[in-house]
């Protein structure tokens, strides 16, 4: 797959997409970002616990690559950082009423979710692939057809096992699904690799989830391999609540900010060990 070819296309469709929303948001506008800069905090939801992107370090602190995105947002904001982390679900739903003013949590931008939230950029891409035990004798994703697959829930992959997954970005990779699971068993608070390392079949037959963060279950030390190569790449956004398109505009001017001068890109391969981020 031509993944030169396809950011582009993602990224210019997803671009097209952006200004058609600001110019129509609420009335409200201004309001988030104007509180932002006069209290001089920027509150960040996110993940607690999906390495490497959001984790407690040993210091007992948010660490990688999303807090890393996070703290280089509000240093150019000029406000500071706060981090709370309320749940994927809630994240995802909407409605926020405040409680935090964007969400970094490799969140992908679907028009359903588009109905709810907005995207104001998209920040890197991940290619999903399925993670099995050390043991286990499946030698291609469709030899876990039939199988119980652990999946974060409410989340794409969560879809894709579902084979409802519409990733409808513009210029999306196309992609089939490749299995049919026995069970899909959904994660919120519990890692679902733990279970998977607790041997093949234990819990679970595998677990579906981003390369990276496979990568990183594997430099741990857990017994699980990536089974096969990625079965589709998603594009990952900033998210915000409903109505203030000056905050999504400076949002996304940052973004385009940090890919062109190399901080995307270096903090990607810093935390993933690979550049996510470029086009090219």
């Amino acid at each position: 797959m031509d993944m030169t070819i396809s950011r582009r296309a993602v990224i210019t469709g997803f671009a097209t997409a952006l200004s058609v929303s600001l110019s129509g948001l609420a009335a409200q506008a201004g309001e988030a970002l104007d509180r932002i800069l006069s209290e001089g905090v920027l509150t960040v939801g996110t993940n607690s616990d999906y390495r490497p992107n959001s984790f407690m370090n040993d210091n007992n602190e948010l660490d990688g690559f999303d807090i890393a995105v996070s703290k280089e947002v509000a240093a150019r904001l000029g406000v500071d950082v706060k981090f709370v982390t309320p749940g994927w679900e809630v994240m995802t739903a909407g409605h926020w009423a405040g409680r935090w003013d964007m969400v970094v949590g490799s969140m992908t931008p679907t028009k359903a979710r588009a109905e709810i939230l907005d995207f104001p950029a998209i920040y890197y891409f991940s290619p999903a692939a399925f993670a099995v035990h050390k043991t286990s004798p499946a030698e291609k994703p469709g030899d876990l057809d039939g199988k119980t697959v652990g999946v974060v829930s409410a989340s794409t992959y969560n879809r894709y096992l579902e084979h409802d997954l519409k990733l409808d970005v513009v210029g999306m990779p196309a992609f089939t699904y490749d299995v049919t699971p026995g069970e899909i068993r959904a994660y919120s608070d519990v890692n679902e690799f733990d279970d998977l390392a607790l041997g093949d079949g234990a819990r679970l037959h595998a677990v579906l989830q981003s390369v990276p963060v496979i990568a990183e279950a594997v430099s741990v030390g857990l017994p699980i391999k990536q089974l096969g190569e990625p079965v589709f790449f998603e594009p990952l956004a900033l998210a915000t609540d409903k109505g203030d398109a000056e905050l999504n505009a400076r949002l996304h001017d940052i973004i385009e900010e940090m890919r062109s001068d190399g901080t995307l890109a270096k903090l990607s391969v810093k935390w993933h060990g690979t550049d996510l981020v470029s086009t090219k």
